[in-house]
């Protein structure tokens, strides 16, 4: 079964290539075939590409949980655009690593924190869950919580800001 960061990378080879225009792969009963939409012929005419179908075959359901991507959100919310017009004077706690953010221990438990609460350096602002790993992430920081940058179960990123402090 193709995984879907290989089949991205594939899109992106071949993208980046004038010599190749079309692709095909098959494996374990899969197959996989990549195709640029148009390209330009000597004489400068377009050629467009047909499309043709393969026998499908669903892949088996996995037994594990998988994770999905949200989509990006093509405008930046409202409490963010004001947070970062004050940014520069603000502490930002950022994801050490790439993973799922919780903003509590269980969904029974209150957040660990909100916009106004004092944490101090040892204060745990969230939990990264990674690779079923979960990480508590502290302050590291006296002040105050300005702003929360992440939804509970959000994916986040290595580097991205999670949280906005007011530093003491």
């Amino acid at each position: 079964m193709f995984k879907l960061s290989e089949i991205k990378e594939l899109i992106k080879l071949l993208d980046q290539t004038s010599s190749v225009h079309e692709l095909e792969i098959e494996s374990e009963g899969m197959k996989l075939a990549i195709r640029k939409p148009d390209r330009p012929e000597a004489d400068g005419t377009a050629v467009q590409a047909t499309p043709y179908a393969y026998p499908f075959t669903p892949a088996p359901q996995p037994q594990s949980p998988q994770y999905v991507v949200p989509p990006v959100a093509s405008e930046v919310p409202a409490p963010q655009q004001q947070a970062s017009s004050a940014e520069g004077a603000l502490h930002k706690i950022v994801s050490p690593m790439v993973g799922t953010f919780y903003s509590a221990a269980s969904p029974e438990t209150p957040t660990f924190v909100n916009v106004g609460d004092r944490v101090n350096e040892k204060s745990t602002v969230c939990i990264i869950e990674a690779m079923k790993l979960m990480n508590e992430l502290e302050a590291e920081v006296k002040g105050e919580i300005v702003s929360v940058l992440a939804e509970n179960g959000q994916l986040v990123e290595y580097g991205q800001p999670l949280f906005l402090v007011r530093a003491e």
